[in-house]
């Protein structure tokens, strides 16, 4: 968790479409651990969801 912490705060000063992308993906995958162990919290699952649509839609196309 510190480590994402960390390197968003570096991506505001130097910052790439793919580096955005790889760092929303590692966001998105922290939010679902957090869902997965708080089953009963609706708005850590939404959160999730909503931080995997986004992490999938800045994705490149294959």
């Amino acid at each position: 968790m510190s480590a994402l912490i960390a390197d968003l705060a570096a991506l505001r000063q130097d910052r790439t479409p793919a580096d955005h992308a790889a760092l929303m993906e590692r966001k998105a995958d922290v939010l679902e651990r957090i869902a997965a162990h708080t089953p009963g919290d609706a708005d850590a699952a939404e959160v999730a969801r909503l931080a995997r649509e986004r992490a999938d839609a800045l994705k490149p196309a294959d």
